[in-house]
């Protein structure tokens, strides 16, 4: 079945659908090319009551068993800037764009503030979601509004940032992810650069780039997409999710703790005073992961925190994997450590 907005599939095979390359199949795969159909799709092609996955670039999900329901992939590619007044500009861009995309268009526009966000795969549409972050910055500094199709409610809806309850790899829309279905997102970006370069390894990779002085821009974004192929697999050679588990976040003084019982441990400050971060990275490493394999499920060699398929490993193969690791991260260090992908088919 088809329209003009949008066409339905039975059946349809998600492999090719998700960076890990795991099999999964959908009953109902919808693809989405013009959100404004999202009324007409829920009030008649679909039952009130269907679950609904929405699926972008499938680089931030495990399928450990096949979605129930329909799987909904929002394809508009859209880009344009609403307003510019020389110094800031507005950006929206349809939940379907791919990320980096939106990152190269920004950066060919002279639009400064999304360069330490360059290559993250997936979708715009998923940045929100997930509050999406790297070497020092999190999408949420940049948005300016989140566009969405609200579901019980049959309408359109849209959130300036403030009213997204953003927070570390969080947000309104990860927390009630059968209510709302992102359909664009706006984000405020400056001509003038503000560059953010004190995340380890970008002055380095900027030095061994030749750039003395202040940097463009664009050459911070190329060190971030230098340090990331260096550091983590393409998916397309080897499937995989990015990073797979969360830093953990824990009190002040069980950081101290853990600290003068392993010297060597990385310790961040978080969001207060009280609080602090682990490297996720660095526990799982301690406890002897990486590089790991059992069959086709394995850890990276290159970097701890990232699961991989090496060809035929399956979704439930490779989540068996991360629990035996969160395990072995909470036996020997007491803390625990989430997935940072969404499991769908089973629960963690």
């Amino acid at each position: 079945m088809s329209t003009a907005a949008y066409r339905i599939v039975e059946n349809a095979r998600l492999d090719a659908r998700n960076t890990f390359g795991v099999q999964a199949t959908a009953p109902l795969l919808v693809e989405v090319a013009d959100a404004s159909a999202l009324p007409d799709l829920f009030g008649k092609a679909m039952p009130d009551d269907c679950p609904a996955l929405v699926l972008g670039g499938g680089s931030n999900l495990l399928f450990a068993g096949d979605p129930a329901g329909v799987v909904l992939a929002l394809t508009a590619q859209r880009i344009g800037i609403r307003d510019d007044d020389g110094a800031r500009a507005i950006v929206r861009a349809d939940a379907g764009v791919g990320w980096h995309d939106l990152v190269l268009w920004t950066l060919g526009h002279g639009l400064c503030g999304l360069e330490n966000l360059a290559l993250i795969p997936g979708t715009v549409g998923a940045a929100p979601i997930q509050n999406i972050g790297a070497y020092g910055v999190e999408v949420c500094d940049r948005i300016h509004a989140v566009e969405a199709f609200d579901r019980p409610a049959g309408a359109f809806v849209r959130f300036a940032a403030a009213d997204c309850a953003f927070a570390y790899r969080e947000s309104l829309f990860k927390r009630d992810p059968g209510r709302y279905i992102v359909t664009a997102v706006e984000f405020a970006l400056s001509r003038t650069p503000a560059l953010k370069l004190d995340y380890a390894g970008i002055g380095e990779e900027l030095q061994a780039m030749g750039i003395d002085g202040t940097p463009r821009a664009s050459q911070v974004a190329e060190a971030v997409i230098r340090i990331r192929r260096r550091k983590l697999p393409d998916p397309a050679l080897l499937g995989n999710a990015g990073s797979f588990f969360k830093n953990p976040m824990v009190a002040a003084a069980v950081a101290a703790g853990l600290q003068a019982a392993h010297p060597g441990m990385p310790v961040f400050r978080a969001g207060d005073a009280d609080t602090r971060k682990l490297s996720a990275a660095w526990l799982i490493d301690q406890c002897g992961w990486k590089g790991h394999r059992d069959g086709d499920a394995g850890v990276a060699e290159s970097h701890a925190l990232v699961l991989v398929n090496h060809g035929h490993a399956t979704g439930a193969q490779l989540l068996d994997l991360a629990r035996r690791i969160a395990a072995s991260v909470r036996e020997r260090f007491g803390v625990a450590i989430e997935p940072e992908p969404r499991i769908i088919g089973a629960r963690w």
